[in-house]
């Protein structure tokens, strides 16, 4: 665990002159290999920490810099200690900085894209050991490909966010109808924050929609948060799973009884605690990000061969909005997004329904998360990422002698 900058890039140089490869990893939170190696891995534990901060005073906005191995929660609290914060994040918070944005972490905006468009500019130790500081004006093609680079081009050591004066959220939280959500998508998605949850083999949703206020804060209360969100969202989802892992041809009446037990929830809240959630229930994931002109017929479609197929899975698929980015290899690159994440429980018969789910992705357009279960290769994501062979060039330049390679970047990027 390197405790600086210069330590990242000794250890580079040292890995190159032992005929060794190198990853970082941050928290493991990617269901992918992306981050395994056969040789180097470089914790960055000890780089923690808003470095600098530079906001003008008339407007309230301007740049953070943090150390690349803080966690997401760390960094929320240190931003919110200068009244500061990010126009939006992912809903998991255990997450570092780098492997956030390194994977493609979003969150679920009308307006705002995910980490990686909010970064300003980053220093990056690349495989030849030098420390390489880039942004849209210095070094932009490194800066293009390094602010979502899969740890295949070095070791970020710093990222400069763009950040913004703290914000509360008016978070409504309640059941909805999958159906109706469907027939009036375009009413739904127009909302500033919108987060979908899906019961398979019922019609309810939990229907998540926040919005930025001015109104005081209105948290939930102390017991209501513990049991809606410790015990609701987590103990009776944990129990959902086992029961219907258990006995599978129970999960449609187990869903149907789950949601009828969403309740509706008005408060307010600062930003990060209501972006942010806990997940203690383990679970497999698939993520597509899918052009938004397609997205109500390709759920339709999952919703038939869910209903029609022979696996029983009751987590809940979770729907999300992004719009258009210009960063190479978001999955929002170029065009509105729309997100489907497939959840399934450990040790269930779930890899036939993710496989299903795939095709019909593929067969749209999708892009897989960077970070979750998928199956796609180089010749498929040079259909979908019009910008993935400049990012190839990139690589070919900092990195020839592939130190930062590993089998799942051979797969997706090529060798």
């Amino acid at each position: 665990m390197p405790a600086d900058a210069a330590e990242v890039a000794a250890t580079l140089v040292a890995a190159r002159r032992d005929g060794l490869r190198v990853k970082p990893v941050g928290s493991g939170h990617s269901f992918t290999p992306v981050a395994l190696t056969d040789g180097v891995q470089i914790r960055l534990d000890r780089l923690t920490g808003i470095l600098d901060v530079d906001v003008d005073p008339a407007t309230g906005r301007g740049l953070a810099t943090v150390a690349a191995g803080t966690p997401m929660h760390a960094f929320n609290a240190e931003l919110a200690r200068h009244g500061l914060g990010l126009a939006t994040m992912g809903d998991i918070a255990v997450q570092t900085v780098s492997g956030a944005v390194a994977t493609g972490t979003h969150g679920t905006g009308r307006e705002v894209a995910g980490l990686a468009a909010q970064v300003a500019a980053l220093e990056i130790a690349l495989p030849d050991g030098s420390l390489v500081r880039c942004s849209a004006d210095r070094e932009p093609d490194l800066f293009q490909a390094a602010r979502l680079g899969l740890g295949a081009l070095g070791v970020v050591t710093t990222l400069t966010f763009r950040v913004e004066p703290a914000f509360r959220l008016h978070a409504v939280d309640e059941r909805g109808s999958l159906t109706e959500i469907l027939d009036r998508f375009d009413e739904y998605a127009a909302g500033e924050h919108v987060d979908v949850h899906w019961l398979p083999f019922t019609d309810a949703v939990q229907l998540k929609r926040n919005r930025r206020t001015t109104e005081p804060a209105r948290p939930l209360g102390r017991f209501r948060a513990w049991w809606e969100g410790d015990v609701l969202e987590n103990l009776g989802v944990g129990l959902v799973q086992r029961v219907t892992r258990a006995v599978p041809r129970w999960t449609a009446p187990v869903n149907r009884a789950a949601g009828g037990l969403i309740s509706r929830r008005d408060y307010v809240d600062a930003a990060p605690a209501v972006f942010t959630s806990i997940r203690r229930v383990r679970f497999h994931e698939m993520e597509y990000a899918l052009p938004r002109s397609v997205a109500v017929a390709a759920l339709r479609e999952l919703r038939r061969i869910t209903d029609e197929g022979p696996w029983r899975v009751a987590f809940p698929v979770q729907v999300r909005l992004a719009p258009a980015d210009d960063v190479w290899l978001s999955t929002a690159y170029g065009r509105d997004t729309v997100y489907v994440a497939c959840h399934a429980y450990p040790r269930t018969d779930y890899q036939g329904w993710f496989a299903a789910a795939e095709s019909l992705f593929v067969a749209y357009g999708g892009r897989p998360h960077w970070g979750k279960l998928h199956t796609r290769d180089l010749a498929y994501l040079r259909e979908v990422y019009p910008r993935v062979d400049e990012f190839r060039a990139v690589r070919d330049r900092v990195d020839p002698d592939r130190l930062m390679a590993n089998g799942y970047l051979h797969r997706v990027l090529g060798p």
